[in-house]
């Protein structure tokens, strides 16, 4: 006979009545023993790390696992369902660094590599208990006593095992790409990992000058938000297809090149300027100027220090001059590569060492973190004459989701995956790919063949590089 409803129910005490009695008759592992033998149904649980606690979107993402193997289970399939750890990687690694109080890669090779994985393999499980509670409340079945580990050197050796297919393929280069960098864990972040934490920051935007060697009295002028990367500067880039203008500043008597419809960058009215000549950004190609800092000046005998011509520059902030620093930027490093301003095979023009401090040979700044330079490269300019126009701005900058400091795009060398031959062959598979929701499948394959992106977290220590990246 059924029990009465009471006419109140403690819902914290049904829930636990209810998890109790699963316990009881073992419903889970009966469950699997009901449905052996019967078509498998395979589902691959990615890992959270034990190293904190579950939030929201695991709860989420559990939520939605539990309900595609219990479907799968009911409509006739034997459906295994282990847990995961993911026991690698930058979460790991940054909880260790503060607790030992490490600030960079020299401090781990002091320490020793060994004690240095120890120290980590201590806390992978930390929470695992808490896991375990939370994800039974949820009233999600999964199996945490037969679980995996990405630690165990099986799961290692198979990652490993494919990664030497690929290399065996010839498909493994060594390149550079840029890359969001995080300076307090000194380590290059994933184009998903960046977007996952923007915040609105005052940084200061400076136009500075860049007079032309053919006539010393004109000067292209560029604005940036990024000072810090000023001292590394080696072209400039325009837009062939926009009005630029030799207008000549009223109020200093001083002439500049910039675009025509960026005017107001530097003028709040006419009456401050005159036009003394106007033409196509295509004209300025191939132009020389001054270098701003002596650094890299002996460049200028092998293509540096010119303007370069590129769609990507707008009208709808700066100069319309860009400065480009090719190791600290994409479209930098796109551009100035298509042009022969830099190579492949030269030494990079990246002199920021993994904590995001100047090393030689920027002797005036050395030492200084990035961001602190900003104000003393600043004065610098000033000095030089170099300086026109100096302001702030507040825009949406991108943090490190991990440590909350701001992130650089820097040069890191990498082991690359070739795909570009593949590609018609990666589009067939995704189209064959059941995915839910539908737009997944759209998505998943322009970021897989569109851009770059991290093979996996498994440790690679290949030659001093620990992420192969998928190419373009």
């Amino acid at each position: 006979m059924a029990e009465a409803v009471p006419e109140y129910i403690d819902f914290p005490k049904a829930e636990e009545n209810t998890i109790n009695y699963w316990k009881s008759i073992d419903a889970f592992k009966n469950c699997l023993k009901q449905s052996k033998g019967k078509p498998r149904y395979t589902f691959y649980d990615g890992p959270p790390f034990a190293t904190g606690l579950p939030h929201y979107g695991h709860i989420l993402a559990g939520t939605i696992k539990d309900i595609v193997t219990r479907f799968a289970h009911q409509t006739g399939h034997h459906v295994e369902r282990r847990f995961g750890w993911d026991c690698h990687g930058l979460p790991v690694e940054y909880e260790i660094d503060k607790t030992l109080g490490i600030k960079g890669p020299s401090d781990v090779e002091k320490l020793g590599i060994e004690n240095y994985n120890n120290e980590c393999r201590k806390i992978v499980m930390r929470y695992a208990k808490q896991w375990e509670d939370i994800v039974g409340r949820m009233g999600r079945w999964i199996d945490f006593e037969n679980d995996y580990k990405t630690l165990y050197p099986s799961f290692m050796e198979s990652v490993w095992y494919i990664f030497k297919q690929l290399f065996n393929k010839g498909f493994v280069y060594r390149g550079v790409k840029v890359m969001p960098f995080s300076t307090a864990c000194s380590t290059p972040l994933s184009n998903f990992e960046s977007g996952q934490n923007y915040k609105d920051v005052v940084d200061p935007a400076v136009i500075v000058s860049l007079p032309l060697d053919k006539d010393p009295n004109v000067s292209l002028i560029a604005w940036t938000t990024t000072p810090w990367t000023l001292p590394s500067n080696l072209s400039l880039c325009v837009n062939p297809a926009e009005d630029y203008v030799k207008v000549k500043d009223t109020t200093t008597e001083k002439t500049y090149i910039m675009m025509e419809a960026r005017l107001e960058a530097l003028f709040k009215n006419e009456s401050e300027y005159v036009i003394l000549e106007k033409f196509k950004g295509k004209t300025l190609e191939g132009l020389g100027y001054e270098p701003l800092f002596p650094y890299f000046k002996q460049l200028k005998s092998r293509g540096a220090f010119r303007v370069l011509c590129d769609g990507y520059v707008t009208r709808e902030s700066g100069t319309g001059v860009v400065h480009q620093a090719p190791y600290f930027g994409e479209d930098d490093y796109r551009v100035c590569l298509l042009n022969g301003v830099i190579t492949k095979d030269q030494d990079l023009v990246c002199p920021i060492d993994l904590s995001g401090k100047f090393v030689d040979p920027v002797v005036d700044f050395k030492g200084q973190y990035v961001k602190d330079a900003d104000k003393e490269i600043m004065k610098y300019l000033k000095s030089k004459g170099r300086m026109v126009h100096q302001s702030t701005t507040k825009h949406s900058y991108p943090f490190c989701w991990r440590s909350e400091t701001p992130l650089i795009y820097r040069a890191v060398p990498s082991w690359f995956i070739r795909v570009e031959h593949m590609r018609d062959q990666l589009v067939a598979a995704n189209q064959e790919t059941y995915w839910v929701p539908r737009f997944c499948e759209r998505k998943t394959i322009c970021q897989l063949v569109g851009r770059s992106k991290r093979l996996g977290r498994i440790p690679q220590q290949i030659l001093g590089h620990s992420h192969p990246t998928l190419d373009e």
